[in-house]
Formats: C-alpha cells, structure tokens, sequence
C-alpha cells in the first residue's frame, strides 16, 4: 500500500490568537512535524475563503454558531477565517511545510461550504484530493490537523466513504467543541464509519 500524511487545515486563524481558534491548536504541531520524515508523500488542505464567503456570520447578520440553509445545507455561522492571501489563511510558521508535496484548497466558492479535503459540503464539487491519491497509487492515509469535530472530520469519512485505508492520529488533532463533547463525538463517528485511531508514536517509515 502507497501511504500518505494528510494535514488538515493547519492555519493561522485556527490556532492561538486566530480568528477561529481551537482551544490548543497549536499543541499538535510538534506532534506532526515529528511524523511528516516518515512519509513520501505529506498533504495539506488548506481552507481558502473569499471574503463575501456566505459561511461568515458578518455576511448574514447573524451571531456566530448560528444556523441557516445555505441552498439545502444546514450552515454553521462562523467568524471571519482563511480569507485568501491574508496572514490568517497561512499554513503556521512552525509547521514544517518544506516537506508537502501537495496543497488542496476548498472553500473557495463563495456560495458553499468546505469543510471535507475532498469535497464541498453540497457533495457537488470536489477539490481533486481523490483524483490526487488515485492517480499516485495512493490507499492509505494517516490524517491529522484541525479541526476534529468539523474539517478533520468530514475529511475522514470521505475517504472512508472512497474507499481508502483511512488512520486518524489522536493526539494530532483539535477540535472547536461549539458544544460540549463535539470532538469525542467526532471521533466516536470517525471510529464506528471504520478509521483507525492511532498515535503518533506507533506510525512507522512508509
């Protein structure tokens, strides 16, 4: 098998002092960088909004962790965060980015959602991560990043849902918890869709 370390949005406004923060976010950056020399082939998504992105409470005068339809979609109301070219939307200086290979943005299109590395929230646009993976032989990842109970998330189980050999490194992953016990909750969902929870320990040269 051809494996691969994903790193989930691994950005600025999602750590300390961020505009989006995950409370210890920044806590797992040592913990993937000491993996990433133990892969090939080393992905990030990285989340890419415009500024008029329909997903910012700003943008619909609503309170952040509201909810609305976004043409179909149950949409959570977030702050203002990755908005293109700003420092927020920075992969974090201390992550090692010299060892990606390859960057897949999403959220991009201003009237939906991104949260999956694979797909749109609608389902009806795809970033090009699994045509990627195809095309490189690749059918196993390790996935680490933020957030645990949204991004990391809904990145795990579209790769589950395509087939692929899917590991998720607990003590490389934070979440948001809009609501108390999300992230175990993710991870639970993560588990019982069929990933392997593993640490960072265990992982071996691929």
């Amino acid at each position: 098998m051809t494996k691969a370390l994903i790193l989930v949005d691994i950005q600025n406004d999602f750590c300390p002092n961020g505009s989006l923060a995950v409370n210890d976010g920044d806590k797992i950056i040592p913990v993937v960088n000491s993996i990433i020399d133990k892969f090939k082939n080393v992905i990030a998504t990285q989340d890419w909004h415009p500024i008029n992105h329909s997903s910012f409470a700003l943008n619909n005068n609503k309170n952040i962790g509201d909810l609305i339809d976004l043409n179909g979609t149950v949409q959570v109301m977030w702050p203002n965060h990755c908005v293109q070219d700003s420092y927020g939307a920075e992969f974090v200086k201390d992550l090692d980015t010299d060892k990606i290979t390859k960057v897949f943005q999403k959220g991009t299109d201003k009237n939906v959602d991104s949260y999956s590395g694979f797909y749109d929230n609608d389902h009806k646009k795809n970033t090009g991560l699994g045509d990627y993976l195809k095309d490189n032989n690749i059918d196993e990842i390790y996935v680490t990043g933020l957030a645990t109970d949204y991004c990391v998330k809904y990145t795990v189980l579209d790769a589950l849902n395509l087939g692929i050999t899917t590991n998720v490194v607990i003590d490389a992953i934070k979440g948001v918890n809009l609501n108390s016990g999300d992230s175990e909750k993710a991870i639970q969902e993560m588990e019982k869709a069929g990933a392997k929870i593993v640490k960072s320990t265990e992982i071996i040269y691929t």
